[in-house]
């Protein structure tokens, strides 16, 4: 019986207890899932949706840069990708005037050149031909009879021998169709030609400029008023502080193109009219609003006791914005500066209406890109390169600042 008993609690009694210590882990396990900080299941489609907008936002401005470093011909004859690498291109050329190239041999008159060396290109010529029907007619090296002892030839080199008699070398030189593989190049010809460009509709280095004079004070001068009142707001009592922080969210979803015209007559009005002035006012009140909230979501995070501390040691409000809350916000001003620059830097309508004139002197980069747009729209190489110079300055402001851009933008948002 001693046996029987011990056998009932060492076997049968103990498996099922296994067996209940499995379900129970087993259960835990299973409702860890719904814990805060447990790893979800459907992480792995996060990272993959992250990844595919890296990289439509990346492959574009990356492809922008190596096309701004490009030829024209090389534009046209392959993708961006392909930059690395020869590509083959069909180019038309023409042989030099015969009246001033011709020499006479015999009974021939010669006419001999490069095209590669006249018309400042390189490669290596596969096939040619000398009609546009039929480019690939004949090979490096070979010679084309054109009829009535008149021939024609072309070298891999791109070098060429045309042939005749005195009636058919002259006028205008032999036309011919050139297939050849060209080496990838890369020039800076591009950004000197709408640099220097003595054309106001080309020159883009004004415009950059002119882009500069109205963001950089359409930047700072709402920080410095919207932290005045972002402070107020979050640790002044005063009348009537509810309703200016609900007019502040209210004016978040007035759109800006309600108030253009208005604004402009003001500007008139009181003898500001279109000019630096008028638009660095009106890039002002429109991001405000922006301003006050966010800054005022930050400071309200901020703990009590410093500021409290500060008053019983005398410090006054002023002191005491400068010395302890304007450091401790710097992540929020960071953030908005962040957004205006970009705003002001990538304006078009704004300047349109408050700034850019008939002499085109204040002209800035978005208002030149259209105005290469109607007399450039042909030439890709500068599109390009004036595109990418317009995006270059926010890009090196937004990777200097972006450790601060979520931390400014959260602010307030979980006590």
């Amino acid at each position: 019986m001693a046996m029987q008993e011990e056998n009932i609690q060492g076997g049968a009694l103990a498996k099922p207890t296994a067996q209940v210590r499995r379900g129970l882990f087993g259960k835990a396990k299973e409702s860890t899932e719904g814990i805060a900080g447990s790893k979800s299941s459907l992480t792995w489609v996060v990272n993959i949706c992250v990844v595919l907008l890296v990289a439509l936002w990346v492959f574009p401005t990356f492809g922008l840069l190596v096309s701004s470093f490009r030829t024209a011909d090389q534009i046209t004859g392959s993708g961006w990708w392909a930059a690395l690498f020869p590509s083959e291109q069909t180019e038309r050329y023409r042989v030099a005037d015969p009246d001033e190239n011709r020499v006479q041999r015999g009974d021939l008159f010669v006419v001999e050149g490069n095209f590669f060396e006249e018309n400042d290109a390189s490669g290596d010529i596969q096939s040619w031909g000398t009609s546009s029907r039929a480019v690939d007619a004949y090979q490096a090296g070979d010679v084309a009879d054109l009829g009535d002892g008149e021939t024609f030839s072309i070298g891999a080199d791109g070098s060429y021998v045309w042939s005749g008699n005195d009636e058919q070398i002259s006028g205008r030189g032999q036309r011919a169709f050139v297939t050849a593989v060209t080496p990838p190049e890369f020039t800076v010809e591009n950004y000197v030609n709408i640099m220097t460009s003595g054309n106001d509709t080309d020159n883009m280095a004004k415009a950059f400029f002119n882009t500069l004079t109205v963001t950089i004070p359409a930047t700072i001068i709402p920080i410095v008023v919207a932290a005045f009142a972002a402070y107020a707001l979050a640790w002044m009592d005063f009348p009537g502080r509810a309703l200016l922080i609900a007019a502040v969210v209210g004016l978040l979803v007035v759109p800006l193109q309600l108030a253009l015209i208005p604004l402009l007559k003001l500007h008139v009005g009181i003898g500001i009219g279109k000019g630096y002035l008028g638009v660095w006012l009106a890039h002002t009140g429109f991001g405000l609003p922006l301003a006050i909230y966010l800054l005022r979501n930050y400071m309200v995070g901020l703990p009590r006791d410093i500021i409290e501390n500060a008053k019983v040691d005398g410090a006054t409000d002023f002191q005491i914005f400068t010395k302890i809350i304007l450091p401790l916000s710097f992540p929020a001003l960071a953030s908005f500066a962040i957004f205006q620059f970009l705003w002001t830097w990538n304006d078009l309508l704004v300047a349109k209406v408050f700034l850019i004139d008939a002499t085109g002197q204040t002209t800035v980069m978005t208002d030149q890109i259209v105005n290469l747009l109607g007399t450039r729209g042909g030439n890709w190489e500068i599109l390009a390169t004036a595109a990418f110079v317009s995006i270059a300055v926010p890009l090196c402001v937004f990777f200097a600042m972006q450790k601060y851009l979520v931390r400014g933008l959260l602010a307030g948002s979980v006590k």
